[in-house]
């Protein structure tokens, strides 16, 4: 029986190493979205501590059942030799540096693919240098993690026998301890970064952006005589009411006369409930004459309080700055932190907001009424649709609605892509022949549709590579529609790489990795819409009045803002 363990050695390195390079591949093969160099050698070093340690593993669970057999104990008594050991290693190292050449070739050829989809750049073999050095790194902190609940999990196991535990009692009690020991890890891994999130999101709300100022006009919050504090407002509401396009600049754009537009926003600071910030939203309205305007805009923000300022701009110039918009902050923290954390805050912050604004829309003469339309942007347009029992519902009580890269879970968009007439894809979904609701992705996609769109109009934007749109748990266990097939076939979109495949588990952690990266590519593409914002406008309130020439010159004024605007959601 003393022979059975040293088989170890000289099968576990190979073993182990064969399956940490499969599973680094399978970790960094293409996603929907581009990953810079660290992310990927990070993910490829987590793939290769799972693959070794479920290798090492697996191999001595192997012996260890083998030793319980006198037969095959006894033919693995040769391979136990020092000199086999050693060819055993010798083999385990050049599997690792023929594997380490070939998934660097492929990650540079599968990144490029990707790039090339989303309209980005290539990059150069001089990628691999970080790519490498984060996977080695990564993978060695890794290997050391699992050394270390190797260690703890013999000591459990040790500690088990001396207390009259059976083989299998123990070897419970050593595997029991080892998990135990690794959630509490991954525990204060989690707690720290969360903490971390806190801290520094904190701080970045109590930042306001460079070359935005507190605002001298009465048509904007903490204006003169306004009951809010421009310090309350939070980052992101001081860049929404600091910013956007002045008369003047509009009149030059849209070739007609423009007024000041409107623009409340009442942040975290300013109340402490949903209901407060709500109820003075609607007064703010009141005095800065917003139930005069000729379209009220209720909008959601992200998580961490933004609104696109290409979707807000477009709205005011399109119809000469005669708009109001109005919004509540309700977090400072990024959408995904709210969506894990809090999922209820994007939904009773627009409730709130939006049943304050149409009880006071209701009380006015029907006639003298703006047009209601609703906005939301990712966590926000998941928020907004919530306040609606259905489209009947919203069509009753609004004039419109725009929401942009809604997260998977939001109803009814789910229940709608779900509902789609046959033969449209899911990426880019028909229902009903486009009659109330249409999919934008693309300039264009709305008169593709066939058939009349008739008042109100509902529109959801939506790309094929927003991995927001598709995270979906399950992804996990199923293959997504949205990978039916290749791009030849029609199994996915024109910007979806045909060398992703869906790999259970795998490609739901790679969904989710997509988020963090979700903006950091051109418009078009990922989470970022402000391409067709104009556009997402201009068809559901088609009453805009600019003509054809200065809907192209406002196309090209939201097309020239700075790539690096895009927000953090």
């Amino acid at each position: 029986m003393e022979t059975a363990p040293r088989a170890v050695p000289a099968l576990a390195p190979a073993v182990g190493i064969v399956l940490g390079l499969v599973l680094s591949a399978a970790a960094v093969t293409p996603s929907l979205l581009p990953r810079p160099a660290v992310f990927q050698g990070f993910l490829a070093g987590v793939g290769f501590t799972l693959g070794y340690g479920a290798g090492t593993l697996a191999v001595r669970l192997l012996v260890h059942v083998a030793a319980r057999r006198r037969a095959e104990m006894e033919s693995l008594a040769v391979p136990a030799s020092r000199r086999v050991a050693a060819l055993g290693w010798v083999a385990a190292v050049l599997l690792a540096i023929l594997g380490s050449a070939g998934l660097s070739t492929l990650v540079i050829e599968w990144q490029n693919e990707v790039r090339a989809n989303v309209d980005m750049p290539p990059r150069s073999g001089a990628e691999l240098v970080p790519f490498l050095a984060v996977w080695a790194l990564t993978s060695a902190v890794g290997l050391a993690l699992v050394r270390s609940l190797g260690s703890a999990a013999r000591r459990f196991h040790i500690i088990a026998r001396r207390r009259g535990a059976g083989p299998a009692g123990a070897a419970a009690v050593s595997l029991l301890g080892a998990g135990a020991l690794l959630l509490l890890l991954c525990g204060l891994v989690v707690g720290a970064a969360v903490a971390v999130v806190n801290r520094s999101f904190a701080a970045r709300d109590a930042t306001t952006p460079e070359g935005v100022v507190e605002p001298g006009s009465r048509w904007r919050s903490a204006g003169p005589d306004s009951l809010v504090r421009w310090d309350s407002l939070g980052m992101q509401g001081r860049a929404f009411i600091g910013g956007g396009p002045v008369p003047a600049r509009i009149e030059e754009v849209a070739g007609r006369p423009a007024r000041a537009p409107v623009r409340v926003y009442v942040g975290l600071d300013q109340a402490p409930s949903v209901e407060e910030r709500a109820a003075l939203a609607v007064e703010e309205l009141h005095r800065t004459g917003g139930f005069d305007r000729e379209v009220l805009v209720v909008a959601t923000p992200t998580g961490s309080g933004w609104l696109e300022r290409q979707a807000v701009d477009a709205v005011e110039y399109l119809n000469a700055g005669d708009t109001a918009i109005v919004a509540t902050q309700y977090s400072y923290r990024p959408s995904w932190y709210s969506f894990l954390f809090d999922p209820d805050l994007a939904r009773d912050s627009s409730r709130a907001l939006f049943d304050a604004v149409h009880t006071e829309w209701e009380r006015l003469p029907a006639g003298d009424r703006p047009q209601l339309v609703v906005y939301g942007l990712s966590l926000g347009a998941s928020g907004m649709q919530s306040v609606f029992e259905g489209i009947p519902d919203m069509a009753a009580r609004t004039d419109g609605a725009v929401f942009t890269g809604p997260p998977n879970n939001a109803q009814p968009w789910r229940s709608l892509q779900q509902d789609r007439d046959p033969g449209s894809p899911v990426w880019r979904p028909v229902l009903d022949q486009g009659r109330t609701v249409r999919w934008l992705s693309n300039p264009g996609d709305f008169e593709a549709v066939p058939g009349p769109w008739e008042r109100p109009r509902i529109a959801y934007l939506q790309h094929a590579t927003d991995p927001i749109t598709w995270l979906d748990p399950a992804v996990i266990w199923q293959r997504p529609e949205w990978l039916a097939g290749s791009q030849a076939q029609g199994g996915r979109a024109a910007d979806v790489s045909d060398s992703m495949v869906w790999i259970p588990g795998l490609t739901y952690l790679q969904l989710a990795v997509d988020m963090v990266l979700g903006e950091a590519v051109p418009a078009g593409h990922g989470h970022n819409y402000g391409d067709v914002a104009v556009d997402a406008w201009a068809g559901v309130l088609p009453e805009h009045g600019l003509d054809s020439s200065a809907v192209d010159r406002l196309r090209d004024v939201i097309a020239a803002y700075p790539f690096e605007d895009a927000g953090q959601v």
